[in-house]
């Protein structure tokens, strides 16, 4: 059963990777990234890393797509749809593609894989939790408040931006009331 999970959430993360950079309307593009951080959680329950998982759909799945999906929605753009790239355009990101993959399977293959005698050791989630709360050299607070108000200011400098680029029209209200 175990197996069978993994092939299902191996191809769905793969399909709904593909259906992300490849849809041309954006609310498509960021639901199927929700699909895919999803199931990418499901492979860490499969993995037994339950914190890991509740770590991936609370703040990857819960927060950011939300967030991007609010700023696609605040910015009016939910019925954007990008430009077909060309043929060009299309050859080189499948040749970029390729080469990624293809260096993965290399390094995967020549990496020695060597059992352990060791028992495993039982995680400390004390030691866990005073490190993610931690302010101290080994600590998490900071870089976590760090990214989060620096993530903070490029949707509002987004939104910001998207909003200014609206183009008005003549019947607008906001033109009649001037």
């Amino acid at each position: 059963m175990a197996s069978i999970m993994f092939i299902l959430f191996s191809a769905m993360i793969v399909i709904f990777s593909i259906l992300t950079v490849t849809s041309r309307k954006i609310l498509r593009a960021a639901v199927f990234l929700l699909f895919v951080l999803v199931s990418t959680s499901g492979l860490y329950f499969l993995l037994n890393y339950q914190f890991l998982a509740a770590v991936q759909l609370t703040l990857y799945a819960g927060g950011i797509v939300v967030l991007i999906i609010f700023s696609i929605l605040l910015t009016s753009h939910i019925s954007q749809k990008f430009e077909s790239s060309g043929w060009k355009k299309n050859i080189f990101s499948a040749i970029a593609a390729l080469t990624g993959a293809i260096l993965c399977v290399i390094t995967i293959l020549d990496y020695k894989f060597s059992a352990t005698s060791q028992a495993a050791q039982e995680v400390n989630m004390r030691l866990i939790g005073k490190s993610l709360l931690s302010v101290d050299y080994d600590g998490y607070v900071l870089p976590f408040e760090v990214i989060s108000v620096l993530l903070l200011a490029a949707m509002v400098a987004a939104i910001v931006i998207a909003k200014k680029g609206a183009p008005k029209t003549i019947g607008s209200p906001t033109l009649n009331q001037e």
